[in-house]
């Protein structure tokens, strides 16, 4: 390995053949190249649907009402089911420990004033856990705490776009609004990832908005965030069981799809999970494809290489070269060049990737990047086959009596 006289021969068959050197690393190179480029896209696709999920919680189920479409129990269809404060506590505790985050909500579209300016908002009334469900941010003050349900507290968390269309000098934490001719004092400003027209929503506790509609206990929406160590499967199945029992709970026929709705997440990602799915058993095939390309290439190259030198393997052996000296020598040159190329293909695969970046968005591919740790396997499983595409032929002609050897042509 260390030979000094062994790695100035390799140079010099390099130097002399760099046509033959070139096609041996090609292979290797644009096989490394296509891995990491393959496996970039397929990770940036990951990226996108993940991403799509992370507006609100990913595993969150919705319950709403409507009109019933079917009669049922003596009822007539056409009938409008409302959910309340009691069929949210039934929802939330008739499998407690399947719950993560949950919130009822109550909404209004109300007039706010502050100061000369004005506009109609989304008033939800909610309990503090809706942040999670919602995955707001705060970036000034706070959210909603349990006291301020408890004590029925006139304050409010506005989203970014509300602070940016009424209050547009200092901070909005501890100023009044008026909502709908009663006072809210502003305790904290959110962001959130559904954009422009969620960030246009203020935010109070359920129990004050109750309150001021006249002591309703009426929710519009529940939200409940199913314990993350429950699978796709068991999310689905847990969504099902709500729903049908809220449907007997309200005397709503079990096949009205419209009395009672139910919003699963679980579905969405068991249906995105599936598709990322075939899509990384795809871009795997035709990676691994890549990679045996690879490595067919550098064996059929090694192939020829050795029959082009048998003369010169001959002539070694006349002279008293031993077979494991002649074996190492072209083992050496062949991992030698798979090391080389393999090095140009990861870089150049990585150098795409980062030149991509985020410019494929619109096509579902975001941030495509491949780990290192798959990039050090790959690059691995072609040093290795390099080794061996090397050792088989080069073993084969060691073997050739010198005589023989001098022969061919």
């Amino acid at each position: 390995m260390f030979d000094l006289d062994r790695w100035q021969e390799i140079f010099s068959s390099i130097r002399s053949n760099v046509l033959r050197t070139v096609l041996s690393g090609f292979t290797v190179a644009l096989g490394l190249f296509i891995f990491i480029v393959l496996f970039g896209i397929g990770k940036g696709l990951q990226n996108a649907f993940t991403e799509g999920f992370a507006r609100d919680a990913q595993n969150l189920i919705s319950i709403v009402t409507g009109k019933t479409t079917i009669a049922y129990n003596g009822l007539q269809s056409d009938r409008q089911v409302t959910m309340n404060n009691d069929d949210y506590d039934f929802l939330v505790n008739v499998d407690k420990e399947k719950v993560g985050s949950s919130t009822p909500r109550y909404t209004a579209n109300l007039l706010v004033k502050y100061g000369k300016e004005s506009g109609n908002y989304q008033i939800n009334g909610a309990q503090p856990e809706e942040q999670i469900i919602e995955n707001r941010k705060i970036l000034e003050g706070r959210y909603l705490t349990p006291t301020d349900l408890e004590r029925k507290q006139n304050v409010a968390v506005i989203g970014r776009m509300v602070q940016r269309d009424l209050i547009k000098n200092g901070s909005p934490v501890g100023k009044e609004l008026n909502i709908n001719g009663t006072m809210f004092k502003v305790v904290g400003v959110f962001s959130d990832d559904g954009g422009d027209w969620d960030e246009r929503h203020i935010t109070v506790p359920i129990t004050t908005l109750q309150q001021m509609k006249k002591g309703s206990d009426t929710v519009s929406i529940n939200y409940i965030a199913y314990n993350e160590n429950l699978t796709p499967q068991e999310a689905i199945k847990y969504g099902d069981e709500l729903k049908n029992r809220l449907k007997s709970r309200k005397n709503v026929s079990p096949d009205d799809e419209n009395g009672v709705r139910v919003w699963n997440n679980a579905q969405n990602m068991n249906d995105t999970f599936m598709f990322l799915a075939v899509i990384t058993a795809i871009v795997t095939f035709i990676g691994l494809g890549t990679l045996l390309a690879g490595i067919i290439g550098i064996s059929n190259i090694m192939v020829y290489i050795v029959k082009e030198r048998t003369q010169e393997i001959g002539v070694r052996k006349a002279i008293g070269a031993k077979p494991k000296s002649i074996v190492a020598l072209i083992v050496q040159e062949s991992v030698l060049i798979t090391v080389i190329s393999g090095f140009v293909g990861v870089g150049l695969g990585v150098l795409a990737l980062n030149l991509i970046g985020d410019s494929l968005e619109e096509f579902f591919i975001k941030d495509p990047n491949v780990g290192w740790g798959t990039i050090f396997a790959a690059f691995i499983a072609l040093v290795l086959s390099g080794l061996i595409a090397g050792f088989v032929p080069a073993y084969r002609a060691s073997k050739i009596k010198p005589i023989e050897a001098l022969r061919v042509e």
